[in-house]
């Protein structure tokens, strides 16, 4: 996909990033470092009432102190959950509830590198979000 100029200014750091990665390997390397870059979610936190349902990986989604957290053990679900988090923590809560979060990971490349089932899951975690 040809991301347009004005897309990409619109785009924040990391998701450029990817955006801009060259082949798998780049892409991959990217993601990881941002999936363990992505602050831990409190052990007190990853409770049922915080679990998204829909996920096959364990996924945990809450608010604290104004600010969306997340986890999940996955190391790639990590990357995609601090991708998602950068746009969705810059946006109130009105906006996320409309923002087109599957055409803001086509444009960070991420939806063609999710497999079907990863890709069920984000969409329950775009979904939490959006009621967050």
């Amino acid at each position: 996909m040809h991301i347009q100029n004005s897309e990409r200014d619109s785009l924040p750091p990391l998701a450029l990033e990817l955006a801009s990665a060259k082949g798998w390997d780049t892409f991959t390397r990217t993601l990881m470092l941002a999936g363990k870059a992505l602050p831990a979610l409190p052990e007190q936190q990853r409770t049922h009432e915080n679990s998204v349902e829909g996920c096959e990986s364990p996924v945990w989604l809450c608010v604290s102190d104004g600010e969306i957290m997340a986890y999940s053990p996955s190391k790639i679900i990590r990357g995609v959950l601090a991708v998602l988090l950068e746009r969705a923590n810059s946006l109130t809560a009105e906006q996320r509830s409309s923002f087109d979060f599957a055409a803001y990971l086509e444009q960070c490349q991420l939806s063609r590198y999710l497999s079907q089932s990863r890709g069920n899951g984000i969409t329950a975690v775009i979904n939490a979000l959006k009621r967050r």
